[in-house]
């Protein structure tokens, strides 16, 4: 069939040991349930597979919720599917400038409100790296993050490390748009084929009460026609 749109994946794979987050234990990836094994359970030429998995919640591709920084914040369970799902994207493109702070003066201009707001700084392609979390990454400043709340951002994403310079233990930029109640996406990936607008972007957790933060298939619908 057909299809007036191409899907574009943001999201990186996780896989058993792998390093998201500096500090964090790796996700474990091992059977419940082997192929092997469940022979003994169902008739003969049936067989099947249960997986399963232990990580921290900050692997992969994920999103944070309220909940992650505010006690009072909306958790996975409570967001609003309206500022998860079929948003309209807008791409901020920041490549190796000298400037690892990405200010309000990014912003200028752009129509903002009611829309996933991705940063792409090419900071995925060190992903599985030590340069990965070297502590130089790009990052949104204090102002740039008002400026989203201000302007009606509905979600806000980023393809580096952090969306905050990890060396300000104030996290601004997640204290700022998720008291507001935006979600972030961090950890993105593939956004150089992405287009700077005109498209609409997905990135959807599993709905957990009492929990701020998950992995997300993250994605973009981009028309063909």
């Amino acid at each position: 069939m057909k299809r007036d749109y191409k899907l574009v994946d943001a999201s990186h794979t996780i896989e058993d040991g792998m390093v998201t987050y500096k500090g964090l234990p790796p996700p474990v990836v091992t059977d419940f349930l082997t192929r092997e094994k469940s022979r003994d359970v169902y008739a003969p030429g049936t067989e099947f597979h249960i997986g399963k998995i232990e990580m921290v919640a900050n692997t992969g591709t994920y999103l944070d919720s309220p909940f992650h920084r505010y006690a009072d914040g909306a958790d996975l369970a409570g967001l609003d599917l309206n500022t998860l799902a079929n948003l309209n994207g807008i791409v901020v493109r920041k490549i190796g400038a000298a400037d690892r702070g990405i200010s309000a003066a990014a912003l200028s201009g752009l129509e903002l409100n009611g829309k996933a707001v991705l940063f792409h700084t090419g900071w995925d392609g060190r992903w599985r790296t030590e340069a990965y979390a070297d502590g130089t990454h790009p990052f949104l400043t204090e102002d740039a993050a008002d400026y989203l709340a201000d302007a009606g951002a509905a979600l806000v994403g980023i393809d580096s490390y952090n969306i905050d310079d990890t060396a300000d233990g104030r996290r601004p930029v997640h204290s700022i748009l998720l008291r507001r109640g935006i979600p972030i996406v961090e950890h993105l990936c593939g956004l150089g084929d992405l287009p700077d607008n005109d498209f609409t972007f997905f990135a959807v957790p599993v709905k957990v009460k009492r929990f701020g933060t998950f992995p997300v298939r993250a994605f973009g619908i981009v028309p063909t026609q």
